[in-house]
């Protein structure tokens, strides 16, 4: 077969992965995940909190949940804004808005009131359906009349019988759900009105708008990212394609996907929901994955776990309890990094305790996510992000818009039938992260080796210019990482009269007695001297998003 010199990666495909992927046949997301239903009726689709929901009943309450939407008399393309953890409730929402031919608008439910305010109201959503533990944030700003309905859920609302302790320990005894009051209907009424009225299948087509998935804000304002049924189907496929060859072969009963990231981020919601239900899995929910000591217990029950994709902050959060080391993952088989750098330091350890490599991959908002993930059979962690995955090209761009040679730093710039449409509301804008010949400018900066492997090495807004020389925080970080009493840290530029900008380090310690003079004088052994922080700030708690990346603007701020 003949191999394009422009993509020298296709060469290191496993075999088996199609260079193009073909979407000939697929009408929808919906059409897909509605082959699952009917395909795997009795397997389990959800496991939350020890309650289990088979595809049969996923397939009843999500059609309920869509005919509810249809008894709303909302215009075609109506936006459906969904605020829940990962929970049942947020997969049967998320399902219903899909099947009534609306569009889903992710809201984190860590978002502050000003957040979702911003959120609602760019969008334009007709419906906001949220947990009864955030309806005091939607509070705050109800008297604005920003949609048309509110569907209130209550965590143990979806979880059967168990469901009504469920709900008097989150209320009355752990204090999670302060007061609130407007009107709004149940969920479960929401779905009774549903269940009575019927359900009416809308016409669907590759063109129609799935999801608008609003970019973290970790550069500025945060931008809804219009996703068509066609990108998300096709990056389905994609990774679905890379995966295969690692599935084959295995006698597995059923593949068990770990969600712990949040599901209304784009990495969990294409990787972990919609590939999960692509594949007949059972999706292991985790509400809340900031409660390490829980996430361990439910990973010492769940040795059958296959797929475990994570951020480094997750990973290194678990790597570091010492009863992480008595957990087991016999039936592991990929763990997939992504979100943010993942760093050696951790890498390393994740890898002696539990067997496996980080598979390190890269994705963005704006490409449903995945562009470009490392083999699933590494032997150890690579550094690098992988290649681009089916159907996608790479190409790695000078300021002028110009491509560099291969080991050149450039900007990473994307094509393919994952990339979004545009922004909403921002028809205009596209000039600015479209190249000339249909490019999208992904604003970070990366090197291509020549056999067509891709290396992150910094956001190009982050880049900090010293007198003239640009340090890639990333590099600085890495460095510090590997600080025995460092447990995390982050780098920014700070403005400076003579140099333009100086390096600053904050650290959150592991070990007390860990110095600022240690600090400096490891960096003088490992950076040259631009390279080097001029400033370092202990702190407690770095500042993250949902997802837990690190939020470098936060601090800069």
């Amino acid at each position: 077969m003949h191999i394009n010199p422009r993509k020298p990666w296709l060469k290191h495909y496993l075999e088996g992965v199609p260079h193009e992927i073909d979407l000939a046949g697929h009408s929808s997301i919906v059409e897909l995940l509605e082959a699952s239903f009917e395909k795997y009726p009795n397997c389990i689709a959800i496991e939350s909190m020890g309650h289990s929901m088979s595809y049969r009943q996923l397939d009843v309450l999500s059609r309920d949940f869509a005919a509810y939407l249809q008894t709303l008399g909302l215009e075609a393309g109506a936006r459906i804004a969904i605020m829940f953890p990962n929970i049942p409730q947020y997969v049967i929402a998320m399902l219903g808005t899909l099947r009534a031919g609306f569009t889903v608008v992710n809201i984190n439910p860590l978002y502050t009131a000003r957040e979702l305010e911003h959120q609602l109201r760019d969008s334009g959503a007709s419906v906001l359906a949220l947990l009864e533990n955030f309806a005091h944030v939607y509070q705050e700003i109800e008297n604005q009349a920003l949609v048309k309905k509110v569907i209130v859920s209550s965590l143990g609302e979806a979880l059967g019988p168990k469901g009504v302790i469920v709900n008097l320990v989150a209320r009355h005894i752990k204090k999670l759900v302060p007061q609130w009051k407007f009107s709004c209907v149940k969920f479960n009424q929401a779905l009774k009105i549903g269940s009575g009225h019927g359900f009416s299948r809308p016409h669907i087509d590759l063109e129609d708008v799935a999801f608008l998935q609003y970019t973290g804000g970790t550069t500025g304002v945060s931008k809804g990212a219009v996703l068509l049924h066609r990108n998300i189907l096709a990056n389905i496929i994609q990774i679905e394609s890379w995966l295969e060859p690692a599935l084959q072969h295995r006698c597995l009963k059923q593949l068990v996907f770990l969600c712990a990231l949040p599901m209304t981020h784009i990495f969990a919601l294409t990787a972990c929901a919609l590939l999960g239900m692509r594949k007949g899995a059972k999706l292991i929910l985790v509400a809340n994955p900031r409660d390490i000591t829980s996430l361990i217990q439910l990973l010492m029950r769940h040795p059958d776990i296959n797929i475990f994709p994570g951020v480094n902050t997750l990973f290194h959060a678990l790597i570091h309890r010492p009863e992480f080391k008595a957990v087991k993952l016999p039936n592991l088989l990929v763990t997939i990094g992504g979100g943010m750098a993942v760093q050696k330091k951790t890498a390393d350890l994740w890898h002696k305790l539990t067997g496996v490599p980080i598979a390190q991959g890269y994705g963005l908002s704006e490409t449903s996510p995945v562009v470009c993930v490392n083999t699933p059979f590494i032997k150890e962690f690579t550094g690098s992000i992988g290649m681009p995955v089916s159907s996608t090209d790479v190409v790695i761009l000078d300021d002028d818009g110009s491509e560099v040679p291969f080991g050149t730093p450039g900007e990473i710039c994307i094509k393919g039938p994952q990339v979004m449409r545009g922004y909403w509301g921002r028809s205009g804008e596209a000039g600015q992260f479209i190249t000339p010949d249909g490019y999208l400018k992904s604003g970070d900066i990366g090197i291509m080796s020549s056999e067509g492997y891709v290396q992150i090495v910094d956001r190009k807004k982050d880049m900090i210019v010293v007198a003239g020389f640009k340090v890639f925080p990333n590099e600085v970080e890495e460095v510090i990482s590997s600080i025995a009493g460092v447990r995390e840290c982050a780098v920014i530029g700070l403005p400076h009269r003579k140099l333009g900008e100086i390096v600053k380090a904050y650290i959150v310690k592991d070990k007390t007695d860990l110095t600022e003079g240690q600090v400096i004088q490891f960096c003088k052994e490992q950076l040259t001297s631009y390279k080097r922080p001029r400033k370092i700030v202990f702190i407690d708690e770095m500042p993250k998003s949902n997802v837990g990346k690190i939020l470098r603007r936060h601090l800069r701020d």
